[in-house]
């Protein structure tokens, strides 16, 4: 579906302000923050699909990989010299050690070069030096928070952890899609992980972070379209 089908409700998406710092949403799920040279990427989920595989769900294998093709790529995009990834970037205790020699040499070329931090999530509370990088519980750029999950603190922050996606009708046909959650003083990003699915953002988990309402960043075929909060619907 064309998302740019009606100009009148969604429009491309633009570099946005939060705080002081200038932030650009990429079709990846990624944000790019210019002034301070920085990718910062959320929810990769690495080996869910190994996780899945141990408990009798099976799934093509490939989603570690997947996901850091689309990470790479967007690196080679924007070159940045540093990486912040915002928790449950693997997706439960023992997906390190499941990752694949193939996969850990894709991940620790991604880092050769540039600085590299790990904020811990819910899944992955600690990471092991093997992955290369620092991990920190959470970090501060100028006035904005970086952490996994978002608070309802009204400093203005980037978060992840709920997966946002947002569904909106188009010429009479619904379309759902992963979309970067905003107001004023929060972001709270999509996953990037090819198997992490997506929370709609009119669910009630995001109520007490977005009282005064959200906008969505919606990532469509080849554009992000801004969504205005009117234009969300339910699942």
């Amino acid at each position: 579906m064309n998302l740019a089908a009606d100009g009148s409700k969604a429009r491309a998406a633009e570099a946005f302000m939060l705080g002081r710092l200038a932030l650009v949403p990429d079709l990846s799920g990624a944000l790019y923050l210019p002034e301070e040279r920085t990718l910062v990427v959320a929810d990769l989920h690495l080996e869910k699909g190994s996780a899945y595989a141990a408990r009798g769900v099976l799934l093509p294998p490939y989603d570690s990989a997947a996901t850091l093709a689309l990470l790479g790529a967007t690196i080679l995009r924007y070159q940045p010299t540093r990486v912040i990834a915002l928790g449950d970037s693997f997706h439960d205790s023992g997906a390190q050690a499941r990752l694949d020699r193939h996969s850990l040499d894709m991940l620790q070329g991604l880092q050769r070069g540039r600085d590299w931090l790990w904020i811990t999530g819910n899944h992955d509370p600690a990471i092991g030096r093997a992955m290369g990088g620092e991990v920190l519980a959470g970090l501060a750029l100028g006035d904005v928070s970086l952490r996994h999950e978002p608070s309802a603190a009204g400093a203005p922050e980037i978060a992840g952890h709920l997966h946002p996606a947002a569904r909106v009708r188009m010429r009479g046909r619904a379309l759902r899609r992963r979309c970067f959650a905003l107001s004023a003083t929060r972001c709270v990003m999509p996953a990037m992980g090819a198997y992490a699915g997506g929370l709609n953002v009119r669910d009630a988990a995001f109520m007490p972070l977005f009282q005064s309402g959200l906008s969505a960043h919606l990532i469509g075929d080849g554009r992000l379209f801004r969504i205005d909060r009117r234009l969300l619907l339910p699942d």
